[in-house]
């Protein structure tokens, strides 16, 4: 480990310098161009980053090229979760926040309405799924050490979002 992380007061994770996040593009965009570096819940502060940006995204954009824009968004994102988990020397940091912009951004683009109302249901239970992780979230991210997991744990919490609003749209409207 070299000498650009800083040790935070709660935990032993290495937390590292916004010089360093900023120093190289796969690193700026692993931290969602810095919103995962702020404290505290880094995951929640991606995620906001994320909704921000996935608004005009599928405003403007036909749903043919936001699914290609996710699958390709998807695959660099196993890469640069890879590289910047081994340059940090943790998996899965908490500071990389690329899988849960991708996610929201996938739940987005595939939610059932398109209105402010499913825009903050898919953001709030996003953020539950993520955090609480069920089965078998759980048992991925435990099992699986690579930018690979880091990704596939907020994919599948977005389709459990999904299904969540998909099921309320169902039910309840």
């Amino acid at each position: 480990m070299v000498n650009f992380v800083q040790r935070t007061k709660k935990k032993s994770i290495n937390w590292p310098s916004l010089k360093w996040v900023f120093a190289d593009i796969h690193r700026c965009l692993a931290f969602g161009c810095g919103s995962g570096w702020l404290k505290p819940a880094s995951g929640t502060w991606g995620t906001v980053f994320g909704a921000l940006i996935s608004v005009p995204f599928v405003e403007y954009l036909p749903v043919w090229l936001q699914i290609v824009v996710l699958v390709l968004a998807y695959g660099y994102g196993i890469y640069i979760c890879q590289r910047v988990s081994q340059e940090l020397g943790v998996h899965d940091h908490g500071g990389i926040v690329w899988d849960e912009i991708v996610a929201i951004a996938f739940v987005y683009a595939l939610m059932p309405l398109q209105n402010i109302w499913f825009f903050i249901l898919g953001f709030l239970f996003f953020r539950i799924f993520d955090v609480i992780k069920p089965f078998p979230i759980r048992q991925i991210d435990a099992k699986l050490h690579s930018g690979q997991a880091i990704m596939l744990d907020d994919l599948l919490a977005g389709i459990y979002t999904l299904i969540v609003l998909y099921l309320i749209k169902y039910f309840c409207l």
